[in-house]
């Protein structure tokens, strides 16, 4: 079995709006649907889990139902951070999944998931354990010397920008969960279950990416994404 957790536990203060960026509609649809209906989509994907933020439960059972997500078989309650909300999902999924199931991690604010990336990180999850969406780094990347100085830079054939979805197989990612919280390893700050892994001594396999994979952060971001809808729908 393969089941999305898709994290849409934040509140986007960044965003400055009077509901989570989550919930907002564009187009006259919320941004989590369109999240959604990429998963519900793909043939490969067989349940979604929804970490949701505390008291926006409902809306989203709500909003999945007017929108035929029918693939949504679980809401449960976020976390004080990502890595509370994640490791709340991957919880709550003890005793439903096997071992060898795999769960794919994906930020709910990340509407623009591509098909072919889905498949590719669930071919490499089944190969190696996991499967990390990325993409080439193409900007150049300098060390600070001090606030206004450097001499020092990162080639940037050694860099990958890694983000969400990334799959992973259900045993490892339960393990490694309840090693991090019991341990206070790869849990605080921007940490996220990709920098986990790697803490937690695990090597991750690199999986197709997309530029298009964008993170709704601020204003501009969701004029970026109604102009890829605008893009799409001509």
């Amino acid at each position: 079995m393969n089941v999305a957790i898709i994290i849409a536990g934040g509140v986007g203060s960044r965003m400055k709006m009077d509901i989570p960026k989550q919930f907002i509609h564009i187009y006259g649809k919320p941004v989590i649907i369109y999240t959604l209906e990429g998963f519900q989509r793909h043939p490969e994907i067989d349940a979604i889990e929804v970490v949701c933020l505390e008291g926006w439960e409902e809306t989203l059972r709500d909003y999945a139902r007017q929108h035929g997500i029918t693939k949504l078989k679980w809401v449960t309650p976020g976390g004080a951070t990502g890595q509370e909300s994640i490791r709340n999902g991957v919880f709550n999924l003890e005793g439903e999944l096997k071992g060898d199931d795999i769960a794919i991690i994906h930020d709910g604010i990340r509407p623009m998931v591509d098909s072919g990336v889905l498949s590719d990180i669930l071919r490499v999850c089944r190969l190696h354990g996991n499967g990390v969406t990325s993409t080439p780094y193409n900007e150049q990347i300098f060390v600070k010397l001090d606030e206004f100085t450097t001499r020092a830079y990162i080639p940037r054939e050694t860099l990958r920008k890694v983000a969400t979805p990334q799959a992973y197989r259900y045993d490892l990612l339960l393990r490694s969960y309840k090693r991090a919280f019991e341990e206070k390893i790869g849990i605080y700050g921007s940490a996220y279950t990709n920098t986990m892994m790697v803490d937690l001594g695990e090597t991750l396999y690199f999986a197709a990416g997309s530029d298009k994979n964008i993170k709704l952060t601020s204003k501009d971001d969701l004029e970026l994404f109604k102009a890829y809808l605008k893009m799409e729908n001509e």
